[in-house]
């Protein structure tokens, strides 16, 4: 979808009567019934007068076409303002122009992210070079119109209010910079230059038409590179049921029909290999020539699979490839052939990105031919949280979607125990099994007297960069507004560490050096290491004979339990209940991330005992 596509002439015209942003209003409201933010109307006063100054040059070639607010075929991302002509050697060509208003931008040590004001106070935000050149790669890697015209696409950046670009030129920013050049306020004779060197003569929009007019399917050159990128790769090898499991996602795939839905349900616990069978099957679907998503509402998995898989494919190819959970609320029907969603169970109904979202689960089925969910509903772990069996099945009801079902039985992770699993499930009073007793050398789970013994133990066994801290949210992140403030402090025993939340992001269970921070459950679902260290804080206790939880334990600043106060009023015993599971699940998921071992504190000192006990004893404890 296109808002507005003129000549350069027209546009000027429009910007020369100070016209253009009500122009570019009244074609969206014509074109999507809605109205236009206040904000968004501003943006393009400003904006688009400063673009009218660079266009105005003599050198820019005439009837060079205008496109402002083009979306990208089914995403949420909008391209500013894309031209488009032919290049010096007579091809058609295209400019992506992604424009900020930001006045000041200080650089961060997270890849590809900057700081800036935005809305109420100072926000991370995705640096615009990588933006414009990860649009540049979502048409290349996606629009059949780009790869059978062969346009030439050069993205850069314009912050026409920002002078002083020491922050955002920041030199680790420059791989970005390189692909996706950037112009300040006072830059506008070197991108007319920048312009002119891509568009060589107009075209009155005929690229953009195209643009606009191809179809969204992953590019030949897109789908063998993914390919590549697992062979050979150990970690993704496929064993066992995980083979059979990718084996009837594939039958069923041969079999799509337009206007009908199928649904395959995938359950399994932790390390089962969900995910290892959800990354093959997107390569093989992507060498089937399908229009395929890796889909997950949890960052933490996509960016570590994105570092972990390496080769020809750029950081943008892959962020389009492996995408959130909360972009196919308006997709048209059937749009996707096949769409695999890892950690189904973290679904979510109306997202903060877009309030019009009624239910994920629904708008996903609705937007693909097949869907594959992976789902171990004892992994639900926020209020927000819906991903269930019979979620799925109403939804499949819902859409008339063919369901089929499978397993993924076997424990690939926690040393192939799935006695541990099953011990754990007793222990946390999550459901009876007939593990009362961990088998002694199936898993190497120990209970440390106290956190600084713990630690020092994980950073001891931290070879190959294979283990790590984690611990329930029950401290608040002090260190987000005060970097040097400790956020998890545990007398007497004088134990200090601070979150890894921001630095590092998603990846920081595999960056060096993060053995020293503590990571929670937002960013190590879905992931594993060799060994664990887990700090049961106080939100889980043992009472009676009990493992009984303390949801008001948890820090203010986790969003998993929000909403338990004013449930209490409503529905009391349901809501207890509900966060009752989420904090047992989490535990559950914290303390099955490792695959060797699991080594653990309890702040609660009767839970302490009753889990040596629980090693120790041949009998069920409570």
């Amino acid at each position: 979808m296109i808002i507005y596509l003129e000549t350069r002439e027209e546009f000027l015209k429009h910007v020369r009567e100070q016209r253009i942003e009500e122009e570019v209003r009244e074609r969206y409201i014509a074109m999507t019934g809605h109205k236009v933010a206040t904000n968004e109307f501003r943006a393009w006063q400003n904006s688009l007068q400063c673009v009218g100054n660079v266009l105005q040059f003599e050198a820019i070639p005439k009837e060079l076409g205008v496109a402002i607010e083009y979306r990208i075929h089914n995403t949420a991302k909008r391209i500013d303002l894309l031209l488009s002509g032919r290049n010096q050697a007579g091809d058609p060509a295209a400019v992506i122009v992604e424009l900020k208003q930001w006045e000041m931008v200080e650089p961060t040590d997270l890849d590809g992210v900057v700081r800036t004001f935005l809305g109420k106070g100072p926000r991370e935000t995705t640096h615009p070079s990588y933006q414009a050149m990860s649009y540049g790669a979502l048409l290349r890697g996606f629009n059949t119109a780009v790869v059978e015209h062969k346009i030439a696409l050069s993205p850069c950046a314009y912050l026409h209010n920002c002078k002083d670009g020491s922050g955002i030129t920041d030199a680790r920013y420059q791989p970005y910079l390189e692909q996706a050049p950037l112009f300040l306020r006072h830059d506008n004779a070197a991108m007319a230059a920048f312009l002119r060197r891509c568009l060589d003569e107009g075209d009155r929009g005929r690229t953009i038409e195209q643009i606009r007019d191809g179809k969204a399917k992953p590019s030949r050159q897109l789908a063998d590179a993914v390919e590549q990128m697992l062979k050979g790769n150990a970690e993704f090898v496929l064993i066992d049921e995980q083979k059979v499991v990718f084996e009837q996602a594939l039958a069923l795939a041969r079999q799509l029909r337009e206007g009908r839905h199928c649904v395959l349900l995938v359950q399994g616990g932790p390390g089962t290999g969900k995910s290892v069978v959800a990354v093959n099957l997107l390569a093989r679907l992507l060498g089937m020539g399908l229009n395929a998503r890796y889909v997950s509402k949890n960052m933490a998995p996509r960016h570590v699979y994105r570092a972990k898989l390496t080769g020809s494919l750029t950081k943008g190819e892959y962020d389009n490839l492996f995408c959130g959970s909360a972009c196919f609320v308006r997709c048209p029907e059937g749009f996707y052939d096949a769409l695999i969603v890892d950690e189904s169970h973290r679904l979510m109904t109306k997202t903060i990105y877009d309030k019009e979202g009624e239910n994920q689960i629904k708008e996903i089925i609705h937007a693909s031919k097949l869907t594959v969910f992976f789902l171990d509903e004892d992994q639900r772990v926020t209020f927000d949280d819906i991903g269930s069996t019979g979620e799925i099945e109403k939804w499949c009801q819902f859409h008339e979607a063919e369901l089929h079902r499978d397993v993924l039985p076997s424990q690939f992770r926690c040393s192939g125990s799935d006695g541990y699993l099953a011990w754990l499930d007793q222990t946390l009073g999550i459901r009876d099994t007939a593990n009362g007793r961990l088998e002694q050398g199936s898993y190497d789970f120990r209970v440390f007297d106290d956190p600084v013994a713990l630690h020092e133990s994980i950073r001891q066994a931290n070879h190959g960069n294979q283990a790590r801290m984690v611990a329930g949210y029950c401290w608040n992140w002090a260190s987000k507004y005060q970097p040097k403030d400790w956020d998890i402090t545990i007398d007497p025993y004088g134990y200090r560490a601070r979150w890894n939340l921001s630095k590092d992001g998603s990846v920081w269970i595999m960056k060096q050096g993060t053995v020293e921070e503590v990571g929670c459950i937002h960013t190590c679902q879905g992931l594993e290491l060799e060994t664990i260290g887990v700090i049961i804080g106080p939100d889980l206790a043992f009472r009676d004979g009990q493992v009984v939880s303390v949801p008001t334990a948890r820090a203010r600043s986790d969003q998993s339990l929000k909403g338990y106060k004013v449930g209490l009023k409503r529905e009391p015993k349901a809501i207890r209940l509900k966060a009752d599971a989420i904090i047992r699940n989490t535990y559950r998921t914290l303390m099955s991330r490792g695959t060797k071992a699991c080594w653990v504190y309890a702040c609660d000192p009767e839970l302490q005992a009753y889990l040596r006990q629980r090693l120790e004893s041949p009998c069920d404890v409570g």
